[in-house]
């Protein structure tokens, strides 16, 4: 009984541990920031949203990367935005195929100036629920853009980030007023997370892949 008791422990406690080094190496290990381009009175950032990470050995999960002024892709979900802007002007490259939304509520484009985006360059201010690959959804920002997928037919898919402009692809852009100086949250709402839990996990709530952060300063 008292060995049985002991396994139980040991477990409990080796369970803990990996628990713990998840947290501490996966979920809290802050990439890089990004700063975005200024021009004039607007920041503007270009990202893309890809269906594989492909590099080893970091996790191969779907991902966010972001372009950094000198025009190179980095795998980083940390955005940064000088104060003195008054828009945010952002481009996504939507490579992934659809997964679809569970709630048809972020299907409706919210906080872009004039509640709309560009979809291949046509306005729209709202998208068919079973078409997203994923979310720029920012909630303290009353943010909400889905990104439509590509065609799971497409030809030339990409394989692993950063994905090039001559691969299947949706170009999305919107642009957004400036918030005040702060930090603020965005996150994929897309359960697009294949082989987690309800497909929320891994990707969905780490720094670098779907979940990410607008550093206004």
């Amino acid at each position: 009984m008292r060995g049985r008791l002991l396994g139980v422990i040991a477990s409990f406690g080796l369970l803990v541990g990996v628990v713990v080094v998840y947290f501490i190496f996966i979920l809290e290990e802050a990439p890089p920031g990004v700063a975005a381009s200024v021009h004039g009175t607007t920041a503007q950032l270009t990202l893309q949203t890809d269906a594989s990470y492909g590099h080893a050995p970091y996790p191969d999960w779907v991902t966010y990367e972001a372009r950094d002024p000198s025009g190179h892709w980095q795998h980083s979900t940390i955005l940064k935005i000088p104060a003195g802007t008054r828009y945010v002007h952002v481009t996504v490259y939507e490579y992934d195929t659809a997964t679809g939304l569970r709630n048809p509520f972020f299907a409706y484009v919210r906080g872009t100036v004039g509640g709309v985006i560009q979809l291949n360059g046509r306005p729209m201010n709202y998208v068919d629920a079973a078409s997203p690959a994923h979310t720029f959804t920012a909630p303290d920002l009353g943010l909400n853009v889905p990104l439509p997928g590509i065609d799971s037919s497409a030809k030339n898919q990409c394989a692993a980030a950063p994905c090039r402009t001559s691969e299947a692809h949706n170009t999305i852009s919107f642009t957004f007023k400036t918030p005040k100086p702060g930090n603020y949250r965005f996150q994929c709402i897309v359960p697009c997370a294949l082989g987690f839990l309800y497909g929320f996990g891994g990707p969905m709530q780490t720094i670098g892949y779907m979940d990410g952060m607008i550093e206004v300063a």
